[in-house]
C-alpha cells in the first residue's frame, strides 16, 4: 500500500498531469496510457484515499513551484541565455493565467489551476502567479482552491457521476 500511494504522488508530480492524471490512475482498475508510448496498470484503490492523497500531493507541489521560482531566479541573474529562456517561460505562463486574474482576481487564479485540461494546474498556476506578483499567501489560498476544484471534478469523472447527467 505504501509502494502505490508513492507511485501516486509521484504520478502527481509529473508536469502537465498532476491529479488529472493520478486520480483516473488510483481508482480505475484498467490499464492507463502514459506519455511515450508508456503504461500503468490502474491501482484501483479506494477512492476517498486516492483523492485525499492526490489533492495534497498536488497542493504540495504548487507550493514547491511556486517557492523554487524565486530561488532559482536569484541565481539564474548571473547566467543571461538560461535567465532568457526561463524568462521566455515564464511570459507564456503569464500570458495564460492573466486574464483569469484579470477579470475574477485570486479566484480566477484558482479557476485556472482547477480546469482539468493541459496547460492548466499548479505548475502553470505557480508560474503565472509569480510573474503576476501574487504573494505567497494570495497563492497558496488560489493553488489550495484550485487543486481541491480539480481534485474533485477528475473524481467525478473518473467515478462515472457526470455520466448520470
Amino acid at each position: 500500500m505504501f509502494y502505490q500511494i508513492l507511485i501516486l504522488i509521484l504520478l502527481t508530480f509529473i508536469p502537465f498531469l498532476e491529479l488529472r492524471f493520478s486520480i483516473p490512475a488510483g481508482i480505475l482498475t484498467t490499464t492507463v496510457s502514459l506519455p511515450f508510448n508508456q503504461s500503468i496498470s490502474g491501482m484501483g484503490l479506494n477512492p476517498i484515499l486516492v483523492i485525499i492523497t492526490c489533492i495534497f500531493a498536488n497542493i504540495i507541489l504548487g507550493i514547491i513551484i511556486y517557492q523554487l521560482i524565486f530561488f532559482i531566479k536569484k541565481y539564474l541573474i548571473h547566467f543571461p541565455k538560461i535567465n532568457f529562456l526561463l524568462d521566455k517561460f515564464l511570459n507564456k505562463a503569464h500570458k495564460k493565467v492573466k486574464p483569469f486574474k484579470e477579470k475574477y482576481g485570486i479566484l480566477g487564479i484558482a479557476l485556472f489551476i482547477a480546469v482539468p485540461l493541459p496547460g492548466s494546474g499548479s505548475y502553470s498556476g505557480a508560474l503565472g502567479s509569480y510573474m503576476l506578483g501574487l504573494t505567497k499567501k494570495e497563492f497558496y489560498l488560489a493553488n489550495t482552491i484550485g487543486v481541491i476544484l480539480a481534485g474533485i471534478i477528475v473524481a467525478l469523472i473518473t467515478l462515472g457521476i457526470f455520466s448520470f447527467i
